[in-house]
């Protein structure tokens, strides 16, 4: 049966938002490798890694929760729902929030 992966509107901003920061802060010369960057997160999610349940405090985003590392000093941790075949995701958080020490 074919998986079908939906994407929140609050994760589409999220994405949105990651490459204007990007772009502002300089950490890419050029827009275009900042949309690069995060179509690679893209990427990741449909490949559907192995996941893992999300701690109890970050269940409000997601029952289970996928961890892309993007380069070294960057971890992304992908929050969704599943049922059956269907994925929503809902959330994207990186090591470098506060609340990172929670998802170790």
């Amino acid at each position: 049966m074919e998986e079908i992966v939906i994407y929140s509107e609050e994760f589409h901003q999220s994405i949105e938002e990651l490459v204007e920061i990007l772009y502002a802060k300089e950490y890419f010369g050029f827009r275009v490798d900042c949309q690069f960057y995060a179509d690679k997160i893209y990427d990741f999610i449909v490949m559907k890694p192995i996941s893992k349940n999300s701690p109890l405090a970050y269940q409000k985003f997601g029952k289970k929760f996928i961890k892309y590392k993007a380069n070294n000093n960057t971890s992304w941790y992908i929050f969704f729902d599943q049922k059956e075949h269907k994925f929503l995701i809902n959330h994207i958080k990186n090591n470098h929030s506060q609340d990172f020490p929670d998802l170790l």
